[in-house]
């Protein structure tokens, strides 16, 4: 049987801009809690006052988690219901509320997530690339090697990736792009929902070329094309074996073929330009 003496912890997510944006049955949990724990409380004050809500709010960050989050839990056992936000889109997406849906897990509390608002999603559906198979990273690490090494990791990624970044950190963290990955396709896509909302598709190769021509003000989601791959079937054993430029590039040389020659029939056989294939190899 269910333990009805304890409470529901609500993960409700908010506007990431455009106010319009909040949903009927966000504004009506909101409203029925018997708490809202907030990682801004002066931010989400200021969505409460807009929707005439008036709950207590508890401050829960990630730089008092520990501490809070077995309060919030200590509220939930006693029998009060407890809704998490974050001060824009989905709580525990690269968001403390994580920590907390994993303490409430442990306890047994029941856990009610509403759909909403998230920045990379939106963006990617506008990004016009590949929406079938995508990566969501978060945060990049801040630190140049940590950084290097984590672009390293997802180099290899099939379908589209997905990043946050601060404005301050942009430039470098592009260069970085361009250094481990080549040159992709890339989607910056600055203030999602908001009145200066923009979405400047090109390719890291150009873009780092002209790294001026992205206004570094706002909050930036990085959508970037994965790493091309294509099945070869070995008629004999029937197996799917993932090729890379780089892997079929070699194999032609290997048979005799010039690199010239080589990467413009890899590039005809994975229907991209020459540029693309030249890119990646040569980075190598």
């Amino acid at each position: 049987m269910a333990d009805n003496t304890r409470g529901t912890l609500y993960l409700v997510p908010t506007p990431i801009g455009n106010l319009e944006d909040m949903t009927y049955r966000a504004v009506r949990i909101l409203n029925e809690v018997d708490a809202i724990a907030a990682e801004d409380t002066r931010h989400t004050g200021i969505l409460l006052k807009h929707f005439d809500i008036q709950k207590p709010l508890i401050s829960y960050h990630e730089h008092n988690k520990e501490e809070k989050g077995g309060y919030i839990m200590d509220l939930l056992e006693q029998g009060q219901s407890i809704a998490c936000v974050s001060d824009a889109g989905m709580p525990a997406i690269s968001d403390p509320g994580a920590d907390l849906v994993t303490r409430a897990i442990e306890r047994g509390i029941d856990i009610v997530p509403l759909p909403g608002c998230n920045a990379a999603l939106t963006a990617l559906i506008a990004s016009g690339l590949d929406t079938k198979q995508f990566t969501f990273f978060g945060f990049l690490p801040k630190r140049g090697k940590h950084r290097i090494e984590a672009l390293e990791a997802m180099a290899k990624q099939t379908g589209t990736l997905m990043l946050y970044e601060a404005p301050h950190r942009l430039k470098e963290v592009l260069t970085d792009m361009h250094s481990v990955l080549g040159n992709r396709q890339i989607v910056v896509a600055r203030e999602v929902t908001k009145k200066f909302e923009t979405f400047l598709r090109t390719d890291l190769g150009a873009l780092v070329e002209d790294l001026e021509q992205i206004t570094y003000k706002g909050e930036f989601v990085l959508l970037i094309g994965g790493c091309d791959t294509v099945e070869q079937y070995d008629d004999e054993s029937n197996e799917a074996e993932p090729v890379s430029y780089e892997e079929a590039v070699q194999a032609l040389v290997d048979q005799g073929i010039p690199k010239k020659e080589a990467i413009r029939e890899v590039a005809k056989r994975f229907g991209v330009s020459r540029r693309d294939v030249y890119n990646v190899v040569e980075r190598q």
